[in-house]
């Protein structure tokens, strides 16, 4: 193996034949590394400033289900953001895993996630003896980042470990112009998903291991279980790729990045009806729920735009020919990274700049219909679902697929998120409400994009009978 034995002759297909190879004499292999994986693992251990680094050819969700269950016993409790990636619960449902949820605020003007709140943490830790382990997301997607060292703090007072899916924000810590890596901040265990904002192949993420709280062993076993027993090696070799040029080049294709960015946002901020959405100033973070903020995120408001966020999202895409990460009920956001160029950063000013001429593409509305708007949306949002059962129990019932309106009361069998960024809005277990079905369908009606259920029409919903 593999079957194409590296002949040339296949590269025309631009499959990389020469560096695709398998676990031969001298090649290593990635669930014994001893040599060159290895050392490409400890590299980046080096380089990063975490105690040991295991890689994923499988992606973040590889390194979380590991992580997960390295932490947690089957059938014990985590202490978890409720807007975590689905696939943390994914994790909990497989090892069978009770969550106790902490809730993050919302920002009523944006309908954002603000950051985990310290006390908050410390005080369901005090509340649930029994609880193994802290996970959190941060960055979120959309680029909220909390205080890992006062959460770190919280949980090791409770001698649990923290792990934080930080796969959002491998570029911290390459630049001060970033906040803080979790992996210098107190935190256990950290997932980076080195590919989203780092010049490396899609599907490559690393574990890191920082502290002794959760052991090698149980890290490097379930590594072995949710990877393919075939790991790509030219996926490792693009992860090894990156870090070697973060160690050379990396300081000057960051503060080329970073000073563009700079010149990015202070050109957006000019505009009033696509806002640039800007949490820097630390008054007003503080104010509105957010420790810190990932600035290579681009949020424009899409507040006064016809069709609201998936209404800029196509403008954005077939007239400019720009390619944004997501949209939302009312802004779209816009990632940023290492790779963008000059001309793509202007291209994306001189968009917005057009648009802000064109009268046609937004409604009419005062400041307090907006600001009313906004705030209902957020109120709809809001809502936490009433846990009925577990997630493991939920799923593995008998169900049936009813009309969505039949819901109502009912208990859900599947997820349902809106992808991206693949946060569940409820999870199997959770009683169906009637402001779930509402929001339902002003999601399908605004275009945007439903995924978990298996009708993604969002017209019926599988429910426990």
């Amino acid at each position: 193996m593999p079957g194409h034995k590296r002949n040339p002759a296949f590269e025309a297909g631009f499959l990389p034949v020469k560096q695709d190879i398998t676990e031969i004499t001298g090649f290593d292999d990635l669930h014994h590394a001893e040599d060159i994986i290895k050392n490409a693992q400890d590299f980046a251990a080096e380089l990063f400033g975490s105690r040991e680094v295991f890689f994923s050819v499988n992606g973040s969700t590889a390194a979380i289900l590991s992580a997960v269950s390295a932490a947690v016993r089957r059938g014990g409790k985590l202490l978890t953001a409720r807007n975590c990636h689905k696939s943390l619960y994914h994790a909990m449902y497989l090892r069978e895993i009770v969550p106790v949820y902490i809730y993050p605020g919302i920002d009523r003007e944006t309908g954002i996630c603000c950051s985990i709140d310290p006390e908050e943490t410390e005080r369901l830790l005090s509340e649930n003896d029994d609880i193994e382990a802290v996970f959190i997301t941060s960055p979120t997607y959309d680029g909220a980042v909390s205080d890992i060292r006062a959460i770190a703090e919280a949980a090791h007072r409770h001698s649990v470990p923290l792990i934080v899916d930080e796969a959002h924000g491998a570029h911290f810590c390459f630049s001060p112009y970033f906040p803080e890596s979790a992996v210098r901040s107190g935190a256990d265990i950290v997932i980076h998903s080195i590919h989203k904002t780092l010049p490396s192949m899609t599907g490559t993420s690393v574990l890191h291991r920082c502290t002794d709280r959760i052991s090698h062993d149980k890290i490097a076993r379930f590594m072995s279980i949710y990877q393919t027993s075939s790991p790509s090696y030219p996926m490792m070799a693009s992860l090894d790729f990156c870090f070697h040029f973060l160690k050379d080049q990396g300081k000057i294709w960051f503060d080329a990045f970073t000073s563009r960015l700079e010149q990015l946002r202070n050109g957006l901020s000019q505009f009033q009806k696509i806002r640039l959405m800007d949490f820097y100033g630390a008054e007003y973070r503080k104010q509105k729920g957010f420790y810190d903020f990932d600035r290579s995120k681009i949020l424009l408001s899409a507040d006064c735009v016809k069709g609201g966020g998936a209404g800029l999202f196509r403008i954005l895409q077939e007239k400019y020919l720009l390619e944004p990460e997501m949209s939302a009920y009312n802004y779209v956001l816009m990632m940023t990274t290492m790779g963008d160029t000059e001309e793509g950063f202007r291209r994306l000013y001189e968009a917005v700049s057009d648009l802000e001429n064109h009268p046609e593409i937004f409604i009419s509305a005062n400041m307090d219909e907006l600001s009313q708007k906004r705030s209902d949306f957020t109120e709809r949002i809001s809502e936490r679902p009433e846990p009925v059962m577990r997630i493991s129990e939920a799923m593995d019932s008998e169900t049936a697929a009813l009309p969505l309106d039949q819901c109502v009361g009912r208990i859900s069998a599947e997820f349902m998120y809106l992808y991206p960024p693949g946060v569940p809005l409820i999870v199997p277990g959770e009683r169906i409400s009637l402001q779930f079905v509402q929001n339902m369908k002003r999601y399908v009606s605004a275009g945007m994009k439903i995924a978990g259920i298996r009708d993604c029409s969002g017209k019926y919903m599988d429910c426990v009978v």
